[in-house]
């Protein structure tokens, strides 16, 4: 069962799960640092960086699982 969300935020999961932020990184969103990550959820911040979603979900929810 997935434990990461896409609702959820973004700095939510990275706080709560430090080893996703190389995969957000590596996919894509490396503006970790920036405003809008504090307040944009993974499925808002992917959508704006032309990512897909569900690749993202499946990286970040293995990444938890190891």
């Amino acid at each position: 069962m997935a434990k990461i969300e896409k609702e959820m935020g973004i700095m939510e999961v990275v706080q709560q799960w430090p080893q996703t932020a190389e995969v957000l990184m590596g996919m894509g969103m490396g503006c970790l640092g920036c405003a809008a990550a504090h307040f944009e959820s993974i499925e808002e911040g992917a959508t704006a960086h032309g990512i897909d979603v569900d690749a993202l979900m499946v990286a970040l929810n293995e990444a938890v699982a190891e």
